[in-house]
């Protein structure tokens, strides 16, 4: 009988302490679709916002928020983690320009150096005749708030700014393709 007690207490206990970590774990979360979402650089999570400066294009900046419809805008966002030493991104940078021009008012496909100048990243679109927005990372925020590790590192975000998947290293067209219609199709 006695022990029959102490597991009740013992239960009764670890109810009361999980119920308070439950509720002192709780952090008020910026969700503006009301998905019960946080942002993370992780599928399934709002992507973080970030604006950025379009490199050759003067005082143009790109929002994530403002092309999803976190904030009116209505479609799923292409994020291409490269840099011009990169041989793999060098590979796939003409999949990225063919495919935004097939896409271009279904899908926003968005070039972010890591690292480098703006007179490198401008220099590198002019040799591959780039024609979709390539952003300066001045400061490497977004990079590390994406968790960029290797490069090239691609990143599908919904037209709702919820992260789909995250594809590291060189990606060809057609897997490039493919995942740009089932963002399309969402």
């Amino acid at each position: 009988m006695k022990a029959h007690l102490e597991q009740h207490i013992l239960l009764g206990l670890l109810a009361v302490l999980g119920v308070t970590w439950i509720w002192y774990s709780q952090e008020p979360m910026d969700d503006p679709l009301g998905f019960g979402l946080t942002e993370a650089p992780i599928v399934g999570h709002l992507a973080p916002d970030f604006t950025l400066s379009v490199v050759g294009s003067d005082d143009a900046t790109v929002t994530l928020s403002e092309l999803t419809s976190r904030n009116g805008g209505d479609v799923p966002v292409v994020l291409n983690f490269w840099a011009s030493w990169c041989g793999p991104c060098r590979l796939e940078t003409p999949h990225f320009q063919e495919l935004s021009l097939t896409y271009q008012d279904q899908v926003a496909i968005l070039g972010i150096n890591q690292g480098e100048s703006a007179a490198t990243i401008a220099d590198f679109g002019v040799s591959f005749g780039l024609t979709y927005p390539l952003l300066y990372d001045a400061d490497n925020g977004v990079n590390e708030a994406y968790e960029v590790f290797n490069l090239p590192t691609t990143i599908f975000i919904d037209r709702y700014g919820v992260v789909r998947e995250v594809y590291v290293g060189a990606i060809s067209q057609a897997v490039l393709q493919e995942r740009i219609n089932r963002l399309v199709k969402e």
